[in-house]
């Protein structure tokens, strides 16, 4: 039974499969896959890439490739100029690649060229999508429409500690003319590559757990020109802007083709530099008409109490001549009524002594010397005078009272 088989060596298999792939794939081809895992060695230069293609979430296919330095540097130097991003994991690739086979090596997929212009579709693409999926949630201009504090002096930061944009928004915030004072705190991130998405949401949420202690959000990144922008057209990290209570402010350093991120932002300055100025213009809007309101009121004021002084000195001449008028005619009344009052006491005096004199005399004619000079006498009993003789009886002493002398005599009634 053993000689009715055909039976292959391992060596006829793989010459078979080596011959059936040479004459199927003559020349190169293009191949569309997701780039998993770049896995570039930096010692030797090389890349040896994690393909996959995926439906409805689900690994399909999956094989791994070569891409050796000199190529790698070439394509990923298009990568920079096209995309203004590196070759990098995780972005959707169409690919130059020579198939072949090695009877010891095995399958072999050769990487010789990747079109920049395809991967930067399909990044478009996927900012689109995320722009997309926020309009329908209705949440894409949120952030954008809340109120921002009239001076936002409390902000919290996102970036790199060692961020050379972090410096130029300390520099120019610290250093301002006018004195401005804010508080600043740093809430360490990457910026940009495959990590920088979660970091920067991770931050968001620390940040979200404390937001009364803040005003504002800035995601400042720079020293990285356009590079490793597309993290910012992420779904998550620009839904979690979109949503965030407090108003986020980017300054990413980049001028072109804004990423989903900043379109979803309170503000979206193209440095550091410009939005630190963002935010002392706000604090200038404020300062400048107040300062020019106080020269108003100090002008204003100066010219109220002149206004006020002038009619005050002119009230007080009206009054000082007015007062010296009423002293004037006050003393001139006194005068006249002191000379009155003079001459009523005089008429007074006067008439006064006058009746005092008459009463003099009317005492000195009643004196009962005056009485008895004229012939007159007064009999008294036990002291008192006697007016009716009915009431002496026979007997009684009395005391007969001349001008003379007194007598004594005894009643006697026949």
């Amino acid at each position: 039974m053993n000689g009715e088989r055909k039976v292959l060596s391992l060596l006829e298999i793989t010459r078979l499969i080596q011959y059936t792939l040479n004459e199927q794939f003559t020349a190169p081809v293009w191949i569309r896959a997701e780039m998993n895992k770049l896995n570039l060695y930096p010692q030797s230069g090389h890349c040896y890439p994690e393909l996959l293609e995926k439906q409805n979430g689900k690994i399909i296919a999956q094989m791994r490739a070569n891409l050796w330095r000199d190529d790698y540097s070439r394509i990923n130097a298009a990568f920079l100029r096209v995309l203004r991003e590196p070759l990098k994991d995780g972005i959707n690739i169409m690919f130059l690649a020579k198939v072949s086979f090695d009877p010891v090596y095995g399958l072999s997929l050769r990487i010789m060229d990747i079109d920049p212009s395809f991967s930067l579709g399909e990044l478009e693409k996927e900012k689109m999508l995320t722009i997309e999926k926020l309009q329908k949630e209705g949440i894409f201009d949120r952030n954008r429409k809340l109120p921002l504090p009239l001076l936002p002096q409390r902000i919290a930061i996102i970036s790199a500690d060692t961020s050379k944009g972090l410096a130029d928004f300390s520099k120019v915030i610290d250093n301002n003319p006018w004195g401005y004072r804010y508080f600043c705190m740093l809430f360490p991130a990457l910026l940009q590559g495959d990590q920088a998405a979660g970091q920067i949401i991770a931050q968001l949420g620390r940040i979200r757990k404390v937001k009364h202690h803040f005003d504002v959000v800035a995601i400042i990144r720079g020293g990285g020109g356009d590079i490793g922008l597309s993290c910012y057209n992420n779904y998550e990290l620009a839904g979690t802007i979109a949503r965030f209570p407090i108003p986020v402010m980017t300054g990413i350093g980049h001028s072109t083709n804004e990423t989903a991120s900043e379109m979803v932002a309170f503000v979206n300055a193209i440095t550091p530099t410009e939005l630190a100025d963002f935010l002392i213009q706000r604090f200038h809007n404020f300062s400048v008409p107040v300062s020019k309101a106080a020269e108003m009121l100090q002008k204003r004021g100066i010219q109220l109490l002149s206004e006020h002084l002038a009619l005050f000195n002119g009230t007080l001449r009206v009054f000082r001549s007015a007062s010296l008028g009423w002293v004037n005619k006050g003393n001139h009344d006194l005068d006249a009524m002191r000379g009155k009052m003079t001459h009523a006491a005089r008429n007074y005096f006067t008439i006064s002594g006058k009746e005092i004199h008459l009463a003099e005399q009317k005492i000195m004619l009643m004196d009962p010397v005056n009485i008895l000079k004229r012939g007159y006498s007064i009999t008294m009993k036990d002291g008192k005078s006697v007016k009716d003789p009915s009431l002496l009886a026979d007997g009684d002493e009395i005391e007969t009272r001349l001008l003379g002398g007194n007598v004594k005599s005894i009643v006697y009634k026949p």
